[in-house]
């Protein structure tokens, strides 16, 4: 499902976020194919907890030593959710000792993935939305940061538990929260950014 600009301000807001998450994605296809596909899930789970203790890290000491700031690692953490979730979908590759190439996944069918994802938890937080009536627009980013960090630590717990849970949402879901969380964000710090 691909989003449409419409009038409300959140799904303009949220549309924007996705476009520049899914540029900077398809661009990284373009350079690396989906070279992603040699990682496990839970090797995923650990790329996504790196770039949300790196935010948490900065917002923390108040300076960092490395250029990049944090709107660049909550991009990161939108696609290597969606990452995730593929490879949920396809299953983890098994490599064998005479492998030396990684199978391409086609470009339209990765596209097609992503959007479906993002439609996904652009559903879900809409609903959430009108429930909770944008409550996370009163948040601080650090919140939201400590949320993602939140759910990556249960994300871990399942993976460590091969996926069992009693009464717990699934690995999926916690995904897709992290990816509205990660946008969250992003509309927020594209807020602060305006607004100087």
């Amino acid at each position: 499902m691909v989003l449409e600009i419409m009038s409300d301000k959140t799904t303009t807001e949220y549309t924007l976020a996705v476009q520049k998450s899914k540029d900077i994605f398809l661009k990284k296809m373009e350079d690396y194919g989906t070279a992603w596909r040699i990682l496990r899930t839970s090797s995923i789970t650990d790329q996504i907890f790196i770039k949300a203790k790196r935010i948490r890290s900065i917002e923390q000491k108040a300076e960092q030593r490395v250029e990049e700031g944090i709107e660049p690692e909550f991009i990161g953490i939108v696609n290597y959710s969606i990452i995730a979730l593929m490879q949920l979908e396809i299953g983890e590759l098994v490599m064998h000792e005479e492998d030396t190439k990684i199978p391409e996944v086609p470009k339209d069918q990765v596209e097609s993935r992503y959007d479906y994802h993002i439609g996904y938890a652009y559903n879900l937080m809409s609903d959430k939305n009108h429930d909770y009536d944008e409550a996370w627009r009163d948040m601080r980013i650090s919140s939201l940061t400590d949320l993602i960090l939140m759910k990556l630590l249960r994300v871990k717990e399942i993976e460590n538990n091969k996926g069992q849970t009693l009464i717990s949402e699934g690995i999926d879901a916690n995904y897709h929260d992290i990816i509205n969380y990660a946008i969250f964000a992003l509309i927020k710090l594209e807020g602060e950014s305006t607004s100087r």
